[in-house]
């Protein structure tokens, strides 16, 4: 049985915001209002890792591990690639 509304079935294909997504959006729009001169990425985390709420923070640290980790490996990638068309050259 399928208890689901026609707004719950169309939004629950929308991505879900994670607690960490979430504030760091909102540090970055304080950051744009507020240094319209400019801002670093560390100026966002940090105060998105300020706002989050203890309870959510273990699992926003996996996923800054997990997306550094992904970085890294694409970065590895990308030079590999790079590196073996240059040797065809």
């Amino acid at each position: 049985m399928n208890d689901l509304t026609p707004f719950d079935e169309i939004t629950a294909k929308l991505p879900q915001l994670s607690a960490f997504q979430a504030v760091w959006n909102e540090a970055e729009e304080f950051l744009r209002k507020q240094c319209p001169e400019g801002y670093t990425p560390e100026d966002i985390g940090q105060i998105a890792w300020d706002m989050l709420p203890d309870h959510e923070k273990p699992a926003a640290l996996d996923a800054l591990f997990y997306c550094w980790w992904t970085a890294l490996q694409s970065d590895r990638e990308r030079r590999a690639a790079f590196e073996a068309t240059e040797g065809q050259r």
